[in-house]
């Protein structure tokens, strides 16, 4: 059957070349990633909400020991499919699509699809406090890869359709194509041609009709604007998103504080049962920190606030302005410890939509503050600012100010905020990337040297693997050779004119060029006196295997004006790079990254 499966495979495959264009056939694949990652997100939600419903939806007298122990059973859940079920290591998911990118020539494991459905949903459904987009754009990326494997397109392609992949799934999950094609570019630095925007341009729209196949026209935050933008208050959107970009820099800073003290400081269950607790505790305090929050950031912006922050024990009286100021401030705090105690206890999920949710509460606040105080002649718009927010949080949390712009603005159904959402975010952006010039998502794969950016230079350096440049083909010469013992045993059997020195314990001593003894290397009375150790000189410099990444070995090269540059891993001898090697692979890299189809 599976020999069949094949034959069929290779004959469609066949037909292909001969029949459709590359290009038309990359649009016709292009679609069917869409409709695939729009039936994805729609599996996610739907199974995320199932759960949801079925837990909050009971009411009893003791309904506050659900929100205690069903986030830990959710957390116990992922963590017994992923060690029992898929059996292989789960990783966050845009981070890990961002490292197959740039490390993994595009390759994915097909598990990770499944991975996505089955862990995001239970870690969130039963109340852990994160978001559904990052699994669910990995999950996509997954079914672009092997789909792009299965039909034999090269790296470039895949590329391309992962990014389109990402486009789908944040188009079905927000109804918003335009900020899907952004996101994809923004967040993984694609390059925006018309070779790419029609791929992005088709997935993003077959997955918008198909989430409206499976959700009609209903949308995460049916909001219409009621309130014009006012020109008077535009330095009170320049002060939000200042404070937007703070928030932005705290929010990245704890993250990633909580993330290091989980991995440094516990281990195993301990992990589980420190995480699990402290983010159920918080939950039954600070209830609306349950799933994703986006109920939550609707209802601040119908102004319904017992609805939006929950009654707990500790506060019930909504009537008070600062009482209200006080409880949105706690959920601004707090939002991004819920979410970090959620992955280090051993959840998955992603930051998108807590960081809406930050921004949402913030962005309320503010506009409730500045209203309260009365320093404005005209009242502030509460649920404007409450929507200028979300997006200074994205673009500053995630680095991506124009995919906030313009999520802001198709969810609200129309650009009557664009000039505020423009200016917000453009400053919450510049000043989180003051401070932190990495995001949660790229932090690990710039230690790792493996974040591709829109500069086109590091893109290539970072796509070149360094193990596909050492060259081993020369002739190892040892300090006590004579001077004929060399010419008979190196250079009559090398075809290089470098020859590397070694001890017995294989440490590079030295090297000896051709050029440097070709004056007297015919001359015979030299040969039983002159040994290589007096001939060997040290190389100008040397690459660490470990520690060198490819901007620091190009460095390197030009520092030292060398054409061959030996390779060291612990010390010891590996092999040799060579100039032209180096300068002919980032030509090719070069070729293929700006010619996907």
């Amino acid at each position: 059957m599976e020999l069949h499966g094949d034959l069929m495979l290779k004959k469609f495959l066949v037909w292909r070349i001969k029949n459709i264009p590359n290009k038309q056939f990359i649009y016709f694949v292009s679609i069917v990633v869409g409709i695939l990652s729009g039936l994805l997100a729609a599996l996610i939600k739907n199974t995320t909400y199932f759960f949801q419903q079925q837990i909050t939806n009971v009411n009893f007298e003791y309904q506050s020991l659900f929100y205690f122990i069903f986030p830990i059973i959710g957390i116990v859940l992922t963590i017994l499919i992923i060690r029992y079920g898929i059996k292989k290591p789960v990783n966050h998911g845009i981070p890990s699509v961002l490292y197959a990118l740039s490390k993994r020539k595009g390759l994915m494991p097909a598990y990770q699809i499944f991975a996505s459905i089955f862990t995001a949903p239970i870690t969130i459904g039963f109340g852990g406090s994160a978001g559904l987009e990052g699994p669910t754009v990995s999950g996509g990326a997954s079914i672009a890869s092997n789909l792009s494997r299965l039909l034999h397109l090269n790296q470039a392609t895949r590329s391309l359709l992962i990014g389109c992949a990402a486009a789908g799934a944040m188009s079905a999950i927000f109804k918003a194509p335009i900020a899907a094609i952004i996101f994809a570019v923004e967040v993984f630095s694609l390059d925006l041609t018309l070779a790419s925007l029609l791929p992005l341009l088709f997935a993003s729209i077959s997955a918008l009709l198909t989430t409206y196949f499976f959700f009609g026209s209903t949308q995460l935050l049916p909001f219409i604007l009621k309130d014009t933008f006012d020109l008077n208050h535009i330095g009170y959107y320049m002060l939000l998103g200042v404070i937007a970009g703070l928030g932005s820099v705290y929010f990245t800073k704890v993250y990633l504080w909580i993330e290091h003290f989980f991995e440094v400081r516990l281990k195993g269950y301990e992990r589980l049962l420190f995480g699990g607790v402290c983010l159920s505790i918080l939950i039954v305090l600070i209830p609306p920190l349950y799933g994703e929050g986006f109920e939550t950031i609707n209802n601040l912006l119908r102004e319904n606030y017992i609805a939006a922050i929950g009654t707990s024990f500790l506060i019930q009286d909504f009537d008070h302005t600062w009482t209200v100021i006080f409880l949105l401030l706690g959920l601004v705090f707090f939002k991004v410890i819920a979410t970090s105690l959620t992955f280090g206890a051993g959840g998955k999920g992603g930051v998108f939509a807590p960081a809406l949710f930050m921004g949402s509460a913030l962005g309320h606040a503010f506009a409730k503050i500045i209203n309260a105080i009365g320093i404005t002649n005209t009242p502030i718009s509460v649920s404007n600012f409450t929507l200028v927010g979300m997006a200074g949080l994205i673009a500053g949390v995630l680095h991506a100010p124009l995919t906030a712009i313009f999520l802001i603005a198709e969810l609200t159904g129309g650009y009557a905020l664009f000039l505020p959402l423009m200016i917000t975010s453009s400053l919450a952006f510049a000043i989180s990337k003051y401070y932190v010039s990495t995001t949660v998502y790229t932090t690990d794969l710039v230690k790792k040297d493996a974040l591709l950016t829109h500069d086109k230079d590091d893109t290539i350096l970072t796509l070149m693997q360094l193990d596909k440049l050492i060259e081993k083909n020369f002739c190892i010469l040892s300090p006590e050779m004579t001077l004929g013992t060399m010419l008979v045993e190196g250079v009559a059997k090398s075809k290089r004119n470098l020859f590397p020195v070694l001890n017995e314990e294989n440490d590079l001593l030295g090297i000896v060029l051709l050029d440097n003894i070709r004056e007297f290397m015919f001359d015979a009375t030299l040969y039983e006196s002159v040994y290589v150790r007096s001939l060997m000189h040290s190389p100008p410099n040397v690459i660490n295997y470990k520690k060198d990444n490819m901007k620091v070995i190009m460095r390197k090269f030009q520092d030292s004006s060398a054409w061959n540059l030996p390779v060291l891993k612990d010390g010891k001898f590996m092999g040799f790079v060579s100039k032209s090697k180096l300068l002919s692979v980032y030509r090719r890299e070069l070729i293929r990254v700006s010619d996907p189809l």
